[in-house]
């Protein structure tokens, strides 16, 4: 068995990207960039185990998509990879950061070649270009750019990361623990994602699928005396409104549900539990704003939506235009992906009795396509 363990850093917030979602859940084809990068790296079959940091926030959503160990991150790169090492069993492990995409298997069998020669094998690009540092010239032959993934012992890395100084790498720490670190031919098509313009001289990303993603949700709820009502975020002049936990607006959880559905993000009881006191009388709205900004944060975007709202009263013929459009400036869509459909029951159960209303939803996503920023 191998006795190197694999290293994933993904839970950093991606400040410096400055697209609507964060770089680890860049879609190359269905899969998100994170796993990608996972596949990739796994495929040479060189590890033991491997270990994938992940945002606090995104952790149960990532355990969809893969059997891999994926822990919690740090407030930090430094934080992160400390609390995946409490996971390596091995004497080695290598690190790598999911920006890094293109890391080739020609790379990772140079580092392991040199496996045990220092504490950390590092690779390594020399400058080209003439370089200056506070007005003084230096000799570029002497200058080296360091890149991931870096090869380790693991003991050797646990203990420089003891340190409270914060390293941008983890040969950094290892060096000025004492350390001893060995620079190995890097690679030049192992570019870094830091801006969303670094997407451009990235060659191993494939454009996301074009493919439609559709969920369905279902709500329901009963009339109560002396509350307001909304629908769709459209105040309806009735003098009873719904019982619930919220300000009760039915077809917004309905379609909250049917987009958490699309993204395979679970329910709205998941992301907003009625046990919550944040959300008591909360304006449904807000509530789709948030799950509007998880979906775009995932690297969704809704496409189009369909409600059927189902009530024997009170009558919404004359509301389906006011509801259309602010739907549509909820979601950030045309008016015209948006569709309103009202029905009865024809008197038929406790709907047909007046007693509450129940509303189907229907929503389209589509992955944000990078490729045209």
């Amino acid at each position: 068995m191998s006795d190197l363990t694999l290293i994933l850093l993904c839970a950093g917030e991606s400040n410096r990207f400055k697209l609507p979602l964060k770089k680890q859940w860049l879609r190359i084809g269905h899969d998100p960039l994170w796993l990608f990068v996972t596949n990739r790296l796994k495929a040479g079959g060189f590890f033991q185990k491997i270990i994938i940091t992940a945002h606090n926030d995104e952790v149960a959503f990532m355990r969809h998509y893969c059997d891999e160990c994926i822990v919690a991150g740090g407030e930090n790169r430094q934080a992160s990879l400390r609390h995946a090492l409490e996971q390596v069993q091995s004497d080695y492990v290598m690190v790598s950061d999911v920006a890094r995409a293109c890391v080739d298997e020609a790379l990772i069998k140079r580092l392991i070649e040199r496996k045990g020669e220092a504490d950390v094998i590092v690779p390594a690009l020399g400058a080209v270009d003439t370089i200056t540092y506070r007005d003084q010239t230096i000799e570029r032959a002497e200058v080296f750019r360091l890149q991931t993934p870096q090869l380790s012992k693991t003991a050797m890395l646990r203990q420089a990361l003891q340190s409270d100084t914060i390293y941008t790498d983890e040969s950094s720490a290892i060096v000025a623990a004492g350390g001893t670190r060995l620079l190995i031919e890097g690679d030049e098509a192992a570019h870094k994602i830091t801006f969303a313009s670094d997407l451009h001289n990235i060659p191993c990303l494939k454009a996301p699928s074009s493919a439609t993603l559709s969920g369905n949700g279902f709500d329901v709820h009963a009339f109560e005396e002396g509350r307001y009502m909304v629908l769709c975020g459209v105040t309806i002049d009735v003098p009873f409104g719904f019982k619930a936990h919220s300000d009760g607006d039915v077809a917004i959880h309905a379609l909250i549900d049917a987009l958490l559905g699309a993204a395979g993000l679970g329910d709205i009881g998941m992301l907003f539990p009625d046990t919550d006191p944040r959300y008591k009388d909360i304006d449904s709205t807000k509530l789709l704003h948030v799950t509007i900004q998880k979906l775009r944060h995932f690297g969704f975007e809704p496409t189009n939506v369909d409600l059927t709202l189902i009530a024997q009263t009170p009558r919404l013929q004359n509301y389906k235009d006011a509801m259309r459009t602010r739907m549509a400036e909820l979601l950030g869509i045309d008016k015209g992906r948006v569709n309103i459909k009202a029905t009865t029951t024809e008197q038929l159960g406790f709907i047909g009795r007046k007693e509450g209303i129940a509303v189907l939803a229907s929503a389209s996503l589509n992955y944000f396509d990078w490729t045209q920023e």
